[in-house]
C-alpha cells in the first residue's frame, strides 16, 4: 500500500515477538520497546538529506556528508509513545521533542486531548509521530491534526502494531502521512484491541492495568 512501510528487519520482528509474550516482564517490555523504537527510527530517517561539508580529518581535508537543514521533532503520543523516544534520541539526540497528551475515551473510543507542547518552529521541521499501536487510530489523527494546526507541514507515523482498521482510518484522514509498522495484525476487537496484538503498551510499559 502507498504510504505504508513494514519494517521486516529480523531483529524487529525478533523483538516484536518477544513483546507479543504475556508473560514478559514490565522491565524487559519497556527495553525492548525502548530498542524497537531505536531500530525503527533507522528506517524512517532512512532518506533524510544530506549536505556536503568542508572537514579535516587527522590526515586531510575532505568533503563529507551531514544530515542538512534543521533538526527533528520526535513527538510521542503520551503515555505509550514515550517508550520509543529514548531510543530515538539516542540516534538523534539533538532533535527537539513535541509531548501530545491524548486518551482514549472507554466507551466511544475517542480521543481525549489533555495537553500538548511543541515546538514552535514546527513548520521548518519533519515531525515524527509515535505510538506503539495504531488500533482505531483517533488518537493518531486527532495527534497529526493538531500538529498540522500548529503549523507541521512535514509528519511521518511510526508504531509497532497496526491493525487495518487503523491503517484505513489513517490513510483516509491524513493521506499525506506515511506510516511505518512492524507488523500489520488481524483485526480490531470489541473494545477496539488488536488482535492478536500484545496487549496493552501503555499498561504493559508502566506495569498498570
Amino acid at each position: 500500500m502507498e504510504g505504508l512501510t513494514v519494517v521486516g528487519h529480523p531483529l524487529v520482528q525478533h523483538k516484536l515477538t518477544l513483546m507479543r509474550d504475556k508473560y514478559l516482564s514490565t522491565k524487559s517490555f519497556r527495553l525492548l520497546l525502548n530498542e524497537v523504537g531505536m531500530l525503527l527510527a533507522y528506517e524512517v530517517t532512512r532518506d533524510l538529506p544530506l549536505e556536503l561539508v568542508d572537514i579535516e580529518t587527522p590526515l586531510a581535508p575532505m568533503k563529507a556528508p551531514k544530515i542538512a537543514g534543521k533538526k527533528l521533532v520526535f513527538a510521542p503520543i503520551l503515555r505509550a509513545g514515550v517508550g520509543f523516544l529514548d531510543g530515538m534520541l539516542e540516534l538523534v539526540p539533538s532533535a527537539r521533542v513535541a509531548h501530545i497528551g491524548l486518551y482514549r475515551d472507554p466507551e466511544t473510543l475517542a480521543a481525549v486531548e489533555y495537553y500538548f507542547k511543541a515546538p514552535a518552529d514546527l513548520a521548518e521541521r519533519l515531525v515524527i509521530v509515535m505510538d506503539p499501536m495504531l488500533a482505531t487510530a483517533n488518537s493518531a489523527v486527532a495527534a497529526v491534526s493538531r500538529l498540522k494546526e500548529r503549523g507541521a507541514r512535514e509528519i511521518r507515523f511510526v508504531c509497532l502494531l497496526a491493525a487495518p482498521e487503523g491503517i484505513a482510518h489513517m490513510r483516509a484522514e491524513h493521506p499525506d502521512v506515511p506510516i511505518w509498522t512492524a507488523a500489520i495484525d488481524e483485526r480490531l476487537n470489541d473494545h477496539g484491541y488488536i488482535l492478536p496484538g500484545l496487549g496493552d503498551a501503555g499498561d504493559r510499559m508502566f506495569g498498570t492495568k
